[in-house]
């Protein structure tokens, strides 16, 4: 019998710099500067902590949009006319602070029907205007009931780097992992005005274990720009 492989729960991203802080850790304790090596080995702790990537337990209802990501809800609200997007939408921001895991994971079953990044600014992530004029990565995906949802990856004022694993026209499991955003950030996610939201503002969720919303049974508005 084949033994099972062990699951490193440690994003990828993050071995370039867990390695860089520990062997300048090393370096200072060799070299005997005692508080620098304490320092940094501190600072070790937080990188490996950062860059956690827990195994979870996916449970989805067909309905269900779980939370893409861990963090706290900063708004619930109607929007018009979003970019990539028409009509009415409702949008659900989540915050995810350095302390935060940051594994994004994708909020429904389907087909990744567009991707869509941009350069921009780098505001703080709870700004308001950080959704579009900051830099950020658009994914719409769409279910086998035509149902659509996009979640938007913004990066923020520490963060530098957003890293998508997908590619349109991609099937996608809820739940599984799509990337992560460096050190500080938020997700915006848009549903149709017919889904149920089931957070509110100051609710602390953790991406793949939290419903954000239940969805319509039938086809929800659709129209993504080119």
């Amino acid at each position: 019998m084949a033994q099972q492989k062990r699951y490193i729960p440690i994003a990828r991203e993050g071995a370039p710099f867990i390695w860089v802080v520990v062997g300048l850790t090393l370096l200072a304790w060799l070299s005997g500067w005692e508080r620098v090596a304490g320092f940094l080995f501190l600072l070790t702790v937080f990188v490996v902590a950062f860059f956690r990537d827990p195994d979870r337990k996916i449970k989805a209802g067909s309905h269900d949009l779980l939370s893409p990501a861990d963090g706290r809800v900063l708004m619930v609200e109607p929007v018009e006319d979003p970019p990539y997007l028409k009509g009415q939408w409702q949008k659900i921001s989540i915050f995810m602070s350095v302390f935060n895991a940051h594994i994004n994971r994708i909020p429904i079953n389907g087909t990744v029907r567009q991707i869509r990044y941009k350069t921009g600014r780098f505001l703080m992530g709870f700004s308001e205007k950080a959704s579009w004029e900051n830099e950020h990565n658009a994914v719409l995906i769409e279910d086998s009931t035509g149902r659509q949802v996009m979640m938007v990856q913004v990066a923020g004022l520490i963060a530098r780097r957003i890293i998508c694993r997908l590619t349109e026209g991609t099937s996608v499991e809820v739940g599984s992992r799509m990337g992560m955003i460096r050190f500080g950030s938020r997700v915006d996610v848009y549903c149709s005005p017919q889904t149920e939201i089931l957070v509110v503002p100051g609710d602390r969720v953790k991406a793949g274990l939290n419903v954000l919303a239940r969805m319509p049974q039938n086809r929800s508005s659709k129209g993504a720009k080119a």
